[in-house]
């Protein structure tokens, strides 16, 4: 069967935005990508975002992991969004099925890799939803569909804003850190449950936590477990980074209170 057409030419255009991208130099390594991102399910759901007028344009990539992409977007008003894309061929979602096993709010568990892609997006989407109206700094989410999100550009497009990984960081960084961590637990019934320096945005004077798809809520088995694990991320990164900071057994008694 033909390509439709419309199709075609999307991936025309999404193949000459990854020519322009700083992560991908090769030609062979640019189709190969082409093919794992833009499967035809995920190109129908870039062209329903776009018939809902939740995107206009779509540029290229500003982060390449294992499991998704982000795509530098613009919304109908030309205003910059982060376009997440999680790879439909990505395996590692099978070892994502404790974080959502025991979250009441999804129901049953997906039976296969592409149902667990759509709800991982949806379950970042809302989580994304909670923290915000918590009062927790993070990409205002805008739209998804399928395995896309559509969500708050952080930074200077089409550069992405730096992490605390890569930025120097201090005692305020710090302290808004496990602020946000209690401000999670306690506000917004959540756990991170993948709290790092890679997860924190530090860009124009603020910070933002991102990366929320793994959070489940405070009434999840494992949450307390997860919780200790994102303070003891954190405590062992800013230690490293030579601020004194309280242990994590303090940090969970106070978050906790």
């Amino acid at each position: 069967m033909a390509e439709p057409e419309e199709s075609r030419k999307m991936k025309e255009r999404l193949l000459r935005y990854e020519r322009e991208s700083r992560y991908l130099r090769k030609d062979s390594d640019q189709r190969k990508v082409l093919e794992e991102v833009f499967d035809q399910a995920t190109l129908l759901a870039i062209e329903e975002l776009v018939a809902r007028k939740d995107l206009g344009e779509l540029h290229g990539v500003v982060n390449a992991g294992k499991e998704a992409r982000v795509y530098y977007g613009e919304d109908r008003g030309g205003k910059p969004v982060a376009v997440k894309i999680y790879l439909i061929s990505a395996s590692d979602f099978r070892k994502r099925i404790a974080y959502i096993a025991g979250d009441r709010r999804f129901g049953r568990l997906p039976s296969g890799s592409r149902d667990t892609i759509y709800l991982w997006t949806r379950k970042e989407f809302k989580n994304l939803q909670v923290a915000d109206r918590a009062g927790v700094r993070v990409p205002r989410p805008l739209a998804f569909h399928k395995n896309i999100l559509v969500m708050e550009y952080i930074g200077n497009p089409p550069e992405p804003a730096r992490t605390f990984a890569e930025s120097e960081v201090d005692e305020d960084d710090c302290a808004w850190t496990f602020r946000a961590i209690r401000r999670l637990w306690k506000e917004a019934g959540l756990v991170h449950a993948d709290f790092s320096e890679f997860n924190v945005f530090k860009s124009g004077g603020e910070r933002v936590l991102f990366d929320m798809g793994s959070a489940v809520v405070a009434s999840h088995p494992q949450s307390e477990d997860f919780l200790r694990r994102d303070v003891a991320n954190m405590v062992r990164f800013f230690r490293k980074r030579g601020i004194a900071t309280k242990d994590a057994d303090s940090w969970i008694r106070e978050i906790s209170k």
